[in-house]
Parts: C-alpha cells; structure tokens; sequence
C-alpha cells in the first residue's frame, strides 16, 4: 500500500486504513492529498531548522552584547565623567588631524592624477575623461549649430515686435 497513483501530473497519495474507493474520493482526501502536495521536502525542513538554530544563536549573542555595552557603560561612567577634561581635546585632536590627513590624502590623489593625464600616461579612468570631454565637446557644437541655424529667427521676430524702434 506504500505506492502511489498516479493520473496525469497529479500524483495521489493513498490513504491508509481505507479499502474503498468512496472514501479515497471524500473530501477529507482531497484535502490529505492537497497538503501532501504543498508540503516541504525534508532539504527544506533541515534548512528552516538550520535557520532557525542560527537566528536564535544570533539573537542571543545579540542580547548577550547589549547586556555587556550598557554594563560596561554604567560601570566606567564615572571613570568616563572624572577623566572628560583629558578625553575631549583628545578626541578633537585626532578627529581634527584625521580630517586634515585625509584631505591631504585626498588632494595628493587628484594632483597626482591629473599630473599623469596631463602628460599622457593614461591614468585609470582617463578613457572615460576622454569620452565625457568629446560628448561635452559634441553638445556644445550641436548648440552653437542650433544657434547659428534659428538664431536669425529671433532676430527678424524682434524686429517684427517693435517695429518703430
């Protein structure tokens, strides 16, 4: 009784315990047939079980980190509120000379750069320079063709406005 039917692409379960045909036809098998149907295969299962194991491990250790920073933070608050006068310049200190380095960092790329493309040894990203500058260079002719072409319309259009000026 473990082989299953087949009519088509649908494929039909048997239903244990009963003999007849009527009873394999009730509603209540169509509805054992259905969910046998829509069920996971055992990959799935092992999958959702190994997600959820590891979102309840992460949940843990994420609970585990707040309990320790609010901890941590309440016990050396008064270390933190005793020594501020010393951590304050600090901070702006080296936030103040992170931020010059970096933008002298910064300054050195571009110079160096633009050094290499103005003596020609095609830096990368110069062959998209080069195309974004003939595109500039493309648009700039086709409006002055464009002005050049409509510009006299204008021009005899103002006089047509005014014509005693």
């Amino acid at each position: 009784m473990a082989e299953t039917f087949s009519r088509g692409d649908a494929q039909y379960w048997p239903i244990y315990g009963s003999s007849n045909t009527t009873e394999r036809n009730s509603p209540y098998a169509s509805l054992i047939r259905l969910l046998r149907s829509h069920s996971p295969t055992s990959s799935q299962l092992f999958g959702f079980l190994a997600l959820f194991i590891s979102g309840g491990i992460l949940l843990f250790l994420l609970g585990v980190t707040v309990t320790v920073v609010g901890i941590g933070f309440v016990v050396f608050l008064p270390l933190i509120i005793i020594s501020s006068p010393v951590w304050i310049p600090v901070f702006i200190g080296v936030g103040g000379f992170l931020s010059v380095a970096g933008f002298l960092v910064g300054t050195l790329a571009v110079v160096s750069w633009a050094y290499r493309y103005f003596r020609g040894r095609h830096p990368v990203g110069s062959d998209q320079m080069d195309y974004a500058r003939g595109r500039i260079y493309d648009t700039a002719s086709h409006v002055k063709d464009y002005a050049r072409e409509y510009g006299g319309y204008f021009h005899g259009r103002a006089k047509d406005a005014a014509p005693g000026a």
